[in-house]
């Protein structure tokens, strides 16, 4: 059987450990839990020690963000699975069995998600994970049972095993020796984003990723930064093109690339429209940053067998805002 660390990395986030720390102790026998520290200002450290002395921790000496923040902490983390969870999620009785079971089961599956319900509202997905993710032949990411602001009711539609694109960084498992083959997050993302990178150079040699819906949790969201931050913006918008600069062919990459940034330009507008300055500057912010990093990202493509083959549809924006397509199961259609 695998071995399974649950790494939850934390950065002044004592609240959240106060309140979700307890379920992962009750319900993951078997798992040695970490915590891995970002710095943090909050007493969250010797909280942790006072009131949950099994729990493992990792202090690491900078908030390096997501991607550092992980890479940092994993190199003292010894298991043959790792379960790398948000701070703010719930799980539930018997959630990790049937993911040790497919990973044992299947040694083509080298990443893995859980179904991901909203805290507060349990009966509907949650926006950052949903059921699975998936790309369209633009480079533009979405979720299984999340389209933009359209949200469904989990039903039991999606209690299935898929083979998805990418998996969310709110519960996303992976095998160790695939993070450390592939020198796990890029720590140029910061944040956001930097699982669909990871997942993505994974497939693109050869690996797959999948989604299991007979294991769920429950994930607040947008503790760490809210979809109204303009830097949350910022971020979505420049990692998804450093995603595209590093993983697709090259001319097709450059291509895409000049398209997004048309339909970039069009977002910024939309924002001007809404009012939603900051916003608008975010975008600019993204692009003078991806310009600033390009052949950066450039010098780390790598020699793997691009495809392009795995995209779900052509436009998800076309789909919805055209079509009205609020469903993942009237998606595949367009």
């Amino acid at each position: 059987m695998s071995k399974i660390a649950i790494v939850i990395l934390n950065w002044n986030g004592k609240d959240l450990l106060e309140k979700f720390l307890p379920s992962v102790i009750e319900f993951s026998k078997g798992a040695d839990i970490y915590v891995a520290d970002n710095a943090s200002t909050d007493r969250s450290v010797p909280f942790i020690k006072e009131n949950f002395p099994t729990i493992k921790i990792v202090q690491n000496t900078e908030n390096g963000g997501y991607a550092k923040g992980y890479n940092d902490a994993l190199k003292h983390v010894k298991a043959d699975i790792y379960c790398l969870l948000n701070s703010d999620v719930e799980v539930t009785p018997d959630w990790l069995l049937p993911i040790e079971n497919e990973f044992n089961r299947n040694p083509e599956v080298a990443i893995l998600q859980p179904k991901i319900l909203d805290y507060n509202q349990k009966h509907l997905f949650e926006y950052a994970g949903a059921a699975g993710g998936f790309m369209d032949q633009l480079g533009y990411p979405f979720c299984r049972g999340r389209i933009f602001q359209e949200i469904e009711q989990d039903t039991g539609q999606y209690n299935d095993l898929k083979e998805i694109f990418w998996a969310s960084g709110a519960c996303f498992f992976i095998r160790s020796e695939v993070f450390h083959k592939f020198q796990g997050f890029d720590e140029d993302y910061f944040a956001h984003q930097e699982e669909i990178d990871l997942c993505w150079r994974a497939k693109n040699h050869g690996y797959k990723v999948f989604y299991i819906g007979t294991s769920q949790v429950y994930h607040v969201g947008g503790s760490t930064l809210d979809s109204m931050n303009p830097n949350k913006t910022m971020y979505n918008f420049r990692n998804s093109l450093f995603s595209i600069l590093k993983n697709l062919p090259l001319k097709k990459s450059l291509l895409l690339i000049f398209l997004r940034l048309l339909l970039d330009g069009i977002a910024g507008l939309n924002y001007i429209f809404q009012g939603k300055f900051s916003h608008c500057w975010a975008i600019f912010r993204a692009h003078l940053s991806f310009y600033q990093n390009f052949s950066r990202m450039l010098k780390k493509r790598e020699r793997a067998n691009f495809t392009t083959n795995y995209f779900i549809t052509k436009s998800i924006v076309w789909a919805h805002y055209v079509y009205h397509v609020k469903n993942f199961n009237v998606l595949v259609k367009y």
